[in-house]
């Protein structure tokens, strides 16, 4: 078969590149002269004709398309270390509290990975890392092209690098991890815009374990306001069905209370507030209740704007919105309450005693 030649030209109209009527053209589903999906045709030599976007993606689009690809590197990184069998496990502050070679070696790659391509952002991960020299094959230079081909929404198209902030927790559900409880650990990565998370990555890079050997493992989810989340069906609980989602190793008094206010007809304990927001996304839980303090914002942004593209809200207990900025203190110190749907329904069901105590 002999090679195909590729001619690119300089942008043109739309209109004029889905006239051809060559088998091989793909164009714009929407049929929109103005989109800036990429086009193709063939001319009547055969020659394949690209025509360049009209403009190259926005900032935010360039960003999310790197933390997906690099989000998809940590996954295959926290296996590598699985399989590995040792975890190079330490205790940060307790049995309860912990840290892997996982985890430093993904906030490594993400941190440098996104530092190299972008490096006026403001970058904050979990754990507190020497300044080192990062191993090659821990960076990541790809774009996800299927995220560069969405369109910006127009809010967010003239964002600056030196506005962004990045909350990056490496691998949340540590303790999950350790204990073999493979479906509880995410990869998240959130960024924020004036305060408020914008758009997010949760990778689960054990995703499909539970089919056992020859399983293709690894699931990346992502999303931003005004656009929409990817990569998962969004289903919700059936109607009428109460399923609250809370912790399973950091329980206490007022978590437990909370919970039982809200009367469910069930409850999961599971570990990651990534998967816990996962849950609410695909319809196995409908409201994810912690009313006490200990979950980060580096837990919260990346899932929260995802929750948030869809639909859904997250607060603390009293139904106030976290803010993501870069000197804000790093603990969500209220409590977190995240719905996909009537979130004001549990929200009047928080115990006037748990608001006091989170006050």
């Amino acid at each position: 078969m002999p090679a195909l030649a590729i001619q690119a030209v300089s942008p043109v109209n739309l209109l004029d590149v889905t006239s051809c009527s060559c088998s091989k053209l793909t164009a714009c589903s929407k049929g929109n002269r103005s989109c800036h999906a990429p086009v193709a045709s063939c001319d009547s030599e055969g020659i394949l004709i690209v025509a360049a976007m009209s403009s190259s993606p926005a900032l935010l689009m360039r960003l999310m398309a790197s933390a997906y690809s690099v989000a998809e590197k940590s996954g295959a990184i926290a296996r590598r270390v699985m399989q590995s069998g040792d975890l190079g496990i330490v205790e940060k502050t307790g049995a309860n509290d912990l840290q892997t070679a996982a985890d430093r070696l993904v906030q490594k790659s993400i941190c440098a990975s996104l530092s190299h391509s972008f490096p006026k952002l403001t970058i904050i991960g979990e754990e507190d890392l020497p300044v080192e020299t990062v191993e090659e094959d821990l960076m990541e230079t790809k774009q996800a092209e299927e995220v560069l081909l969405k369109p910006c929404p127009p809010e967010y198209s003239s964002l600056k690098e030196e506005e962004l902030v990045v909350w990056v927790d490496p691998l949340d559900g540590t303790k999950e991890y350790t204990e073999g409880l493979l479906d509880h650990v995410t990869v998240l990565i959130g960024i924020a815009y004036g305060g408020k998370a914008i758009a997010g990555v949760i990778n689960q890079p054990f995703f499909n374990y539970q089919l056992g050997s020859g399983a293709v493992l690894g699931r990346t989810m992502w999303g931003v306001l005004g656009l929409g989340a990817f990569g998962f069906q969004l289903q919700e609980v059936p109607d009428g069905q109460r399923i609250v989602t809370t912790t399973r190793s950091h329980s206490n008094k007022l978590v437990t209370d909370c919970v039982a206010a809200m009367e469910p007809h069930s409850v999961i304990k599971v570990g990651g507030a990534g998967n816990k927001i996962v849950q609410l996304v695909e319809g196995k839980a409908s409201a994810y209740v912690f009313a006490s303090p200990g979950c980060k914002k580096w837990d919260t942004c990346g899932p929260e704007a995802i929750l948030q593209a869809v639909g859904g809200k997250l607060t603390d207990m009293h139904g106030n919105a976290y803010c993501y900025d870069a000197n804000v203190k790093h603990m969500n110190s209220a409590g977190v309450l995240a719905t996909l749907r009537n979130h004001e329904y549990y929200l009047s069901r928080v115990p006037q005693s748990v608001k006091q105590a989170l006050s």
